[in-house]
């Protein structure tokens, strides 16, 4: 997936951040007819055309046109069978049922959910089964192991390629009720030098998990790479598969141009994308489908589950069901679901600003429309704010799905190296002057880096917005993302305190030895001469208006958190996440730092230079702590109606 991008927001209007309001149904189109679209072939193997400079969409069409070939025909048993016969390399053949649609009473609806789990997906004993985690030894964490991946591909190779998976969707789920005529889907699984198993276990998953007769293709984009096990072994593999096929670029395109060209090759009514280290989860497809069927011009989201990189076991994100939304720094973020939105029934979809980026379905005619992606992104990141900002804006619309739920292996580190770079920050800039408009500025203010950085030529996007009518980045975040400035305010509140946090006990100041999460916060030598103490010094912290202490001053704070779990731990720095909980703090008039989740306060022991929770004791000045700087204003505030 898209790395973490966010943004943050300055409005000539003032943001509505209190009270609720109604806000107006959104409109659905009725139902449209589709036709099923003629079986594509089982599997081919072919080679992209090198892209041009500019990667057009019409060069991409002609790549795709350029890649046709005889199709191999096959009947229906002799996919299902090939399906279940799996591979030599798999370690348990994949179910002989794939599951029956029912039929229920009532005009053009289907059920599409399982007959029951036992029979799609058997409690299977064995490494990984139901999404357990691994149980690891200290040999299987060596460094080897992520070296190629950024994940733990011994711990992959060792699970099922077609382990199962818990079934973790809202009970209301299972009784959903489709449309009868689904659109199909070609499903577009981009992937450069990938793991074997993780490769084959997320083809597995879909074949395993999606009505078959929605599945239009699989087709696997292979970004040249040059591992050997990707080449004739996986062809040969992928042949034994139904719907599969490969396509092969000729040179390193990137994650932006190889999701191009697989949409330019594909044949179904929905365009579907994934990962290529993805699990998908019991009847994940029928909920994304329902949505466009409703309305061609909406674009779905799966709720992405968490694959630990390390043992595999298979849980959900914290908070689960979030609206994607940015900071103004460019990073993504997720943001509760506002009162306004939350609905009786948390299976049903809700509206999301943004996707994260990686997993989601269009309607293939709708996607070129909108002009696909930017062909001026290079490699990756930003491409989920530019289809984000691009489908709401342009007359769509974007939803989060509940009911359809996919895992993903979120990586250590990225494995490999990009020829040239990656271009993230011109990417960035292109899409902010593109589509954000005066808000680019908020962004230009965090980022300033960006005022001069060479954005390329936006005139043919610029002219495409015109063109379709799109609405601007103002609107945008009045009617969409109008909750977004309560949790990432454009202009930034001022701090209640900030500069070195020195104890009154000892004359030792707060320090930060390293800025990433799990360090410790130590007692040591303040530093000398305060003209030479930068913003990125470990001895600078913000108590800011989120209420959480950062390290860095007020306009260049980092992205760690204080946070402690419990009465007698330590103060650790983890990553922020701006929910309270266990980053929230008081600065109180006693000059105590309060944590109100385990009643206790930060106290220290000069000799061990430890810093640390205990009981409040008001007496005790190694619990006296002295801001370089406050602001008696904010402090009052924060303070009203605690002490």
């Amino acid at each position: 997936m898209a790395p973490p991008v966010a943004l943050q927001n300055k409005s000539s209007e003032s943001p509505r951040l209190l009270g609720a309001r109604s806000r107006p149904p959104a409109a659905e189109q009725a139902a449209v007819e589709r036709h099923s679209a003629a079986v594509r072939p089982r599997y081919r193997s072919e080679n992209c055309p090198r892209l041009g400079e500019a990667g057009s969409r019409e060069s991409l069409l002609s790549a795709a046109a350029a890649l046709d070939a005889s199709p191999r025909s096959h009947e229906a048993e002799g996919e299902e069978a090939a399906a279940g016969r799996g591979a030599a390399h798999s370690r348990s053949p994949l179910p002989a049922e794939r599951g029956a649609v029912v039929s229920v009473p009532g005009p053009s609806v289907r059920q599409l959910a399982r007959h029951g789990r036992s029979a799609r997906h058997p409690r299977h004993t064995g490494n990984g089964e139901q999404g357990k985690a691994f149980p690891l030894t200290d040999a299987d964490r060596v460094d080897q192991a992520y070296r190629e991946n950024g994940f733990n591909i011994f711990v992959s190779d060792r699970i099922s390629l077609n382990r199962s998976v818990p079934d973790i969707r809202h009970p209301n789920c299972k009784q959903k009720l489709y449309a009868e005529r689904l659109p199909n889907t070609s499903i577009i699984i981009p992937f450069h030098n990938e793991g074997w198993s993780s490769l084959l276990r997320t083809v597995h998953s879909v074949l395993n998990r999606s009505p078959p007769q929605l599945i239009a293709e699989i087709i696997l984009v292979d970004d040249f790479s040059d591992k050997d096990h990707l080449k004739g072994a996986l062809e040969e593999y992928m042949a034994r598969l139904p719907k599969v096929r490969i396509l092969r670029t000729k040179k390193r395109e990137g994650l932006i141009r190889t999701r191009l060209l697989g949409a330019a090759a594909a044949k179904g009514e929905v365009i579907t994308f994934l990962d290529s280290h993805c699990e998908a989860n019991i009847n994940w497809l029928p909920p994304l489908l329902d949505r466009i069927a409703l309305n061609r011009k909406t674009i779905v989201c799966p709720m992405i589950d968490v694959i630990d990189h390390d043992n595999f076991g298979y849980e959900t994100q914290a908070g689960d069901a979030m609206r994607g939304a940015f900071d103004w720094e460019m990073y993504y973020k997720r943001i509760p679901i506002p009162a306004e939105l939350q609905k009786n029934d948390p299976s049903e979809p809700f509206e999301s600003p943004v996707m994260a980026g990686g997993l989601f379905a269009v309607d293939r005619k709708w996607f070129w429309e909108l002009g696909g992606y930017d062909t001026g992104l290079e490699i990756w990141g930003g491409e989920q704010y530019e289809i984000s900002f691009k489908v709401w804006m342009c007359g769509g619309r974007m939803e989060d799905i509940p009911c359809s739920r996919v895992g993903h292996i979120y990586r250590k580190y990225v494995p490999y190296k990009v020829p040239g770079g990656v271009s993230l920050a011109r990417n960035l800039k292109r899409v902010a002057e593109v589509w954000m408009d005066e808000y680019a500025e908020y962004v230009y203010q965090r980022r300033p880096e960006y005022r001069h950085l060479s954005a390329g030529d936006v005139a043919a996007q610029k002219e495409l917005r015109s063109t379709l009518n799109c609405k601007s980045f103002k609107w945008f975040m009045k009617e969409v993302a109008w909750d977004l400035p309560k949790h990432y305010p454009p202009v930034e509140p001022p701090a209640a305190a900030w500069g070195e946090v020195r104890s009154a006990a000892s004359g030792l100041c707060l320090e930060s030895k390293h800025f990433v999460s799990g360090t410790p916060i130590r007692l040591e030598s303040c530093v000398k001469g305060r003209a030479d103490v930068s913003w990125g010094h470990g001895q600078v912290f913000t108590f800011g208006w989120r209420e959480d202490i950062r390290v860095g001053d007020p306009m260049h704070t980092k992205k760690v958190c204080f946070d402690a779990v419990s009465h007698n731990s330590p103060v650790t720095l983890y990553d922020c996440h701006g929910m309270r909980g266990n980053q929230l703090w008081r600065y109180r008039k006693d000059k105590s730092l309060y944590h109100p989740v385990s009643n206790s306060c930060v106290d220290s022991n000069a000799s061990e230079r430890r810093v640390f929770m205990n009981v409040c004791n008001p007496a005790s000045a190694s619990q006296q702590w002295l801001f370089e700087k406050t602001n008696a204003t904010v402090l009052e505030l924060f303070n009203h109606g605690v002490n």
